[in-house]
């Protein structure tokens, strides 16, 4: 009998080599779709039905997501009013394991006379829905992983995988930037992390701790600890940037006397700091700072 670790490994095997076979099939089939799509002015509508749907669902998230305009179409609501959602300048993905499923061969005369290019993922390129298609994509895999050979498994990671595979070929031919993904990721760590610029991230106004270079040190330790921010900076009479005391330069001043009764803000920090100018991402401001660490 078939343990479940035999059984777990067996299905990874299997959609694995099915995902590695379809590598061969990005062809010019494919690259006409890319074309198509990328030429169109419209969105892209993608429409399947049962796990079809459940991955058309997931492509037009990551078609969105890159930079490509989708939406799902569910074949039953189609055919009850949701088809007016479809205009002549898009393009439609159905996805179908079989070319066969009754609601989606419902669709393809309405498709002809909305004069919509119909690009079909589907797992038997001889079907109905295959012959009606402008481009055909072959989704046919040998076997699903379910040992009966029925749950759609096998046939919907390749399915997936063709559709990553179409919106990362969209990217890469619109160009599409970090930044413009990171747009549309304003709520995600990545969002953040592309758009934050150091302006929004640091402190300013009254909460910025400041000394003159003349003042004594124990008066510089009274603002770091007032500010609690673990420095100061030390300015001119101008109220230019001279210098920062840190906690740090503290410790080192320490090291060297213990009697620090008549040194000044200026005597104790470290001049010239490194300084990054308003507008700077803050992602390019950590990495320029860790760059100047690692070579300090």
């Amino acid at each position: 009998m078939t343990t479940s670790i035999e059984r777990g490994k067996e299905v990874i095997r299997i959609e694995a080599e099915a995902i590695q076979a379809l590598e061969s099939r990005i062809d010019e089939s494919f690259a006409a779709a890319v074309d198509l799509i990328f030429e169109s002015t419209g969105r892209v509508i993608v429409t399947g039905l049962g796990k079809s749907g459940l991955i058309a669902r997931k492509i037009v998230a990551t078609m969105n997501s890159t930079g490509t305009a989708a939406i799902f179409l569910h074949p039953s609501d189609a055919v009850h009013g949701d088809l007016g959602m479809v205009r002549a300048d898009d393009i439609v993905i159905c996805l179908s394991k079989s070319g066969d499923t009754e609601e989606i061969r419902q669709l393809i005369p309405m498709f002809r006379r909305i004069g919509v290019k119909v690009i079909s993922m589907i797992g038997n390129v001889s079907s109905h829905l295959a012959r009606q298609s402008d481009i055909v994509l072959d989704a046919s895999v040998k076997e699903e992983a379910c040992p009966h050979d029925l749950a759609p498994t096998a046939s919907t990671s390749v399915s997936l995988a063709l559709g990553d595979a179409l919106a990362i070929a969209l990217l890469d031919k619109r160009g599409f930037t970090r930044e413009e993904f990171a747009m549309f990721h304003p709520g995600g760590n990545l969002g953040k992390r592309l758009l934050l610029r150091v302006e929004e991230m640091m402190v300013s106004g009254s909460n910025v701790p400041i000394v003159r270079e003349e003042v004594p040190l124990s008066d510089a330790i009274v603002e770091m600890t007032s500010k609690r921010l673990g420095a100061t900076c030390v300015v001119d009479d101008a109220g230019r940037l001279r210098g920062i005391v840190t906690d740090g330069d503290l410790r080192r001043l320490l090291q060297r006397t213990k009697d620090v009764t008549n040194v000044t803000a200026a005597e104790a920090m470290t001049k010239n700091p490194k300084t990054f100018r308003k507008g700077l991402l803050a992602a390019t401001a950590l990495k320029r700072w860790n760059r100047t660490v690692s070579h300090s």
